[in-house]
Order: structure tokens, then C-alpha cells, then sequence
């Protein structure tokens, strides 16, 4: 390292109040090789990038880090923008996740919100991101913070932040709040409070309340019959979840063991998100031996979730229009909304019950705002497994309340000799098959993305399936790239929150009525075909 790059370390360690995360640094520094100084160079590269979703990171000390120092200024600048913004002396409310460090991550933002003269009210143990969002309206705070890394690998953890409609940040807010954490000084000189409150177990009661108040399970006879199997994935949804669906009149879950409870390490999955591979086959196997009707993945935070039937891990898409038909075929009045990477029967179903429908920026912080003032948002969803089913109760996707959703129309189902999977191909020969797939690529270079964005900006394919296709820049709103045709679309975009590069297809089949009761099967069977094309001719096209 250059004089220059040392003196930058040695300020930070100076004004970092953490003793390991110091020793750890100072280490490095010590070690005087290339490897040490290689890591420290990239530590210092630059500070954590404060975007819509907060701070996500690695855990390590230094500013390309999450630690005790980068948790503390962050506080800080929240406590400034606030200020700001009139609401000094108000109310905070802060949780956390199992993660590593997380319940010293709130410990800390406790103290930093209290020293700059909030009220803090602290959640009494690690619990689901959902009922974060909850708190935040039902004890009238003008902002919540959710220490949570949601569905990263295990070194990682996060730091996400709630403004008083308990809803994900939008622009400029995040700005400011970045703004104010660059000003906010070394961490060490941060004034610090102790006199902030933990909260009892009356909050994640109160949610649990709401949820079954929302989805009425009365209306649904027979639900005790119903077989489900669970996993928390080793996050923090088990206990919320066994309460909602014991409240709701369920029989007792079927959960598996060895996710059953917080761990850190995540154990027994490669990676703890239920999308990729591999991730609930604990599940499957737990579904086969106690023979459910239907199976249930959260994420570690518990918002987003992830649905098995008849042996089948469903898609977004599917879980998204089953839930938002249901919800339709119940009465509920109002925007159904998707994000512009999420599938298009949504819409379709929803206008052939004359509801609107709206199409959102990718993220939740985009979909819970859709709706009007005579048509609110009733429900949103996403197809990476996230919905808001609830968007009454939490103001952000919501994974315990989805599972609960599920359960009841498959219970539903159940009563009349069918299953999720009967409903979704009654669907398809209603509107046709639309079969939705991905090609994600994962890099570890970010100019593989841009160079392969402005290849596909500069030459995009005039034809995909052999149709002609309309190609349409999504900037400035989104850095993306759509092309659609008669039956067929491809968006794609950089990933928001992983360094891939993600192209999101659809394909739409006619369902011929006429051809019997293999019509549907075979629909589905060129659909797959016509993704797999796609993701060829994507591929080329990108120079993948």
C-alpha cells in the first residue's frame, strides 16, 4: 500500500469503537504482504453503496464492509436525514434477523438513533422482516431498520431501512440518507444512548392478528384437513408462521428439522434462497414422507416465498397469478399490480374481472406504491417469490402472509378433489400457457454487463422465435432492455443486488380446447421448447 492508502487505514482503525473489528485491520496492516494489502485496497475501495434497499454486504471491518463502524454511521446519517426532514424526537423502530452480528448491528443503531434524541423501540428477538414493516405503521414511527442480509450467503449481512409508510426507500431518500452517512463522521465520535426500549412479544401478536384478520380462513371449510410442509430455510419465519396458520385453524405444521431454526451458517443449503438449486430438496423429501397437499419455503427473513405441488417447485409467475386470481374469484376489489420483469397473465386475469392492473419498476419498493386513490393496491408481486397478498398489514412483500394465502386456496382446492396445479391449467386453457423462464449469468467481472447491455442497445435481433420483435430502451428508469412480439418477450436487465446479468422470457402458447385433455400438456411442452430458444438467441444476442 502507498503511504496514502496507510494513513486512510490507520484514520479509520483511529475511529473505529469496534476492538475486533480494529485488531482486524491493524492485522492486515501488520501482515505487510501482497495478499493483506491486496485485501485492504479492496476494503477501501470505496464505502458500501446505500441504495433502495439500504447496506448489503460482506461482513468485515473497514468501509467495504459490514461492521459495528459502517452500521453506526449509517444510523447516523438516518438520524440526520429525519432531523432534516421534521422529525426529530420521533419514533424508530429497529429488528433484526439470526444472522451473524445482526442483534449487534440493532444494538448499535439503538444506541447511535437514542443519542441523536429518538425514541427507540428495539424487536425482542430476531424475527421476520414482514413484521419490521408492520411495527413501523403500528407504533407510529416516522421510520423502521431491518437488520437483515434476507436470502445472501452466510457472510453476509444488511441493513435495510423503512420510512414511516412502512415501505421500502425510493428516490431521492436513499441519496440523501447516503449524503448524511458520508458526513456523519468517524464512528467513534457518535453520540450514544442506552435509554431505548425492547418491545414484548405483543407486536409479532399483533401482526399475526392482522394477517388472519386480512385473509379471512373462516371462509374456508376444511382447512384443518389440509397436510403442509414447511422449511425456514435456518432463518427467523418457523415460530410467526406456526402461529399465523395455528390462528388461522391449520393443523400443526409439518417443518423440517434441520432448517427448523436460526443458523447462521446455513448448513445444510449451498445458497439460502429457495430459487436456486438444490435449495428445498430437504423439502421435497419432507413433502413426499409426510404426503402433503402442499409444500412452503420462506427465505431466511421470511419475505419471500416459495411453493411445491404434486412434486413441482412453482415459478413466481404461477404462484403470483394463482394468488392474484384467487384473490379476484374472492371479490377483492382493486390494482393488481407486477413488476415489468414478472409474467403478463397477471393482467389478463385481472381484466377479465375488470380490476386494473399496473406494471411497476422492478422491486417492492415500486409495487407497493402502484394503485390509486379510488383503486389501492390489493395485491403486487414479483416473480423472484416475493407478493404482497397484505399489503394492508405489511407495506412490503410479505412471505408469512403469502404462505398462509396459499394454504387457503389450496385447502379450497382440496375440498373439491383439485389442486394448485388443476387450477393453474385452468387457467392456461382460459388464457393460454404463458411460460416465463430466466438466463441469469453471474459474473465476476460488472464489464461483462455493461459490455454485453450496450451490445444488445447497439445490434438488438430484429426476430426471436422466428416473429418480429419491437425492441424499447427502459432507461432513465430502468437500465434495461425489452423486445416483444406476438407471443413472446424478453426484458432484460444488470441484477439489482448480485453481480449478474439477467434476462427474464416469456412465451405465450394457445391452449386449442378442442383437442381434448391433452391440449394443456402439450401447450406446456412447446412453451418449455420456446424457452429454451430464447435462451439461445438471448444469449447470442448479449454475446454470452
Amino acid at each position: 500500500m502507498s503511504r496514502l492508502d496507510r494513513a486512510a487505514v490507520e484514520e479509520w482503525v483511529a475511529g473505529d469503537p469496534h476492538p475486533g473489528d480494529r485488531a482486524e485491520l491493524q492485522a492486515l496492516l501488520d501482515a505487510g504482504d501482497d495478499a493483506s494489502a491486496a485485501e485492504l485496497a479492496d476494503r477501501f475501495a470505496g464505502p458500501l453503496t446505500f441504495g433502495t434497499a439500504g447496506l448489503r454486504g460482506p461482513l468485515r471491518a473497514g468501509p467495504g464492509g459490514m461492521n459495528a463502524a459502517v452500521v453506526a454511521r449509517a444510523a447516523a446519517g438516518l438520524g440526520r436525514y429525519l432531523i432534516d426532514h421534521g422529525h426529530a424526537g420521533a419514533g424508530v423502530v429497529v429488528g433484526y434477523d439470526g444472522r451473524h452480528r445482526s442483534d449487534e448491528f440493532a444494538r448499535v443503531t439503538a444506541e447511535v438513533l437514542t443519542g441523536a434524541g429518538f425514541v427507540v423501540e428495539v424487536l425482542p428477538r430476531p424475527l421476520p422482516t414482514p413484521v419490521l414493516s408492520f411495527a413501523v405503521r403500528h407504533r407510529g414511527s416516522v421510520a423502521g431498520v431491518m437488520v437483515t442480509a434476507s436470502h445472501n450467503p452466510p457472510q453476509d449481512n444488511g441493513y435495510k431501512v423503512y420510512l414511516g409508510d412502512g415501505a421500502q426507500l425510493v428516490p431521492p431518500a436513499d441519496r440523501e440518507i447516503e449524503a448524511a452517512i458520508a458526513a456523519a463522521g468517524p464512528a467513534r465520535d457518535l453520540r450514544r444512548g442506552e435509554d431505548w426500549t425492547t418491545l414484548g412479544d405483543d407486536v409479532e401478536a399483533d401482526y399475526v392478528a392482522a394477517v388472519v384478520a386480512a385473509l379471512h380462513p373462516e371462509r374456508v371449510p376444511g382447512r384443518e384437513r389440509l397436510t403442509v410442509a414447511t422449511t425456514a430455510m435456518h432463518g427467523v419465519g418457523t415460530a410467526t408462521t406456526r402461529a399465523v396458520f395455528a390462528a388461522a385453524g391449520f393443523a400443526d405444521l409439518h417443518a423440517v428439522p434441520e432448517q427448523e431454526h436460526p443458523d447462521p451458517d446455513f448448513p445444510t443449503v449451498a445458497f439460502p434462497n429457495p430459487e436456486e438449486p438444490g435449495a428445498v430438496d430437504l423439502l421435497l423429501a419432507l413433502a413426499e414422507r409426510v404426503g402433503a397437499d402442499v409444500a412452503l419455503a420462506e427465505d431466511p427473513d421470511a419475505d419471500r416465498c416459495s411453493v411445491v405441488c404434486g412434486g413441482r417447485q412453482l415459478t413466481g409467475d404461477e404462484v403470483g397469478v394463482l394468488l392474484g386470481d384467487w384473490l379476484l374469484r374472492r371479490g377483492v376489489t382493486g390494482t393488481y399490480a407486477r413488476s415489468l420483469v414478472s409474467g403478463s397473465l397477471l393482467g389478463e386475469v385481472a381484466a377479465a374481472h375488470g380490476q386494473p392492473t399496473e406494471e411497476t419498476p422492478t422491486g417492492f419498493k415500486w409495487i407497493i406504491r402502484a394503485g390509486s386513490p379510488t383503486a389501492p393496491l390489493v395485491f403486487g408481486y414479483e416473480e423472484a417469490l416475493g407478493y404482497a397478498v397484505t399489503p394492508g398489514v405489511a407495506h412490503d412483500k410479505d412471505g408469512i402472509s403469502a404462505c398462509l394465502a396459499v394454504a387457503l386456496l389450496a385447502a379450497e382446492l382440496a375440498a373439491e378433489g383439485r389442486t394448485l396445479l388443476d387450477r393453474l391449467d385452468e387457467l392456461a386453457r382460459e388464457h393460454g400457457v404463458h411460460a416465463t423462464g430466466q438466463l441469469s449469468v453471474r459474473v465476476t467481472d460488472l464489464t461483462v454487463i455493461s459490455d454485453a447491455m450496450a451490445r444488445l442497445r447497439d445490434a438488438p435481433p430484429d426476430q426471436l422465435l422466428g416473429r418480429p420483435v419491437v425492441t424499447e430502451d427502459l432507461l432513465p428508469d430502468v437500465d434495461g432492455v425489452r423486445l416483444t412480439g406476438a407471443g413472446v418477450r424478453v426484458v432484460v436487465r444488470p441484477s439489482g443486488t448480485e453481480p449478474k446479468l439477467k434476462a427474464y422470457l416469456q412465451s405465450v402458447v394457445p391452449v386449442d380446447r378442442s383437442a381434448g385433455e391433452n391440449a394443456v400438456a402439450a401447450a406446456r411442452r412447446q412453451g418449455a421448447a420456446d424457452l429454451a430458444r430464447l435462451r439461445a438467441e438471448t444469449s447470442a444476442a448479449l454475446g454470452l
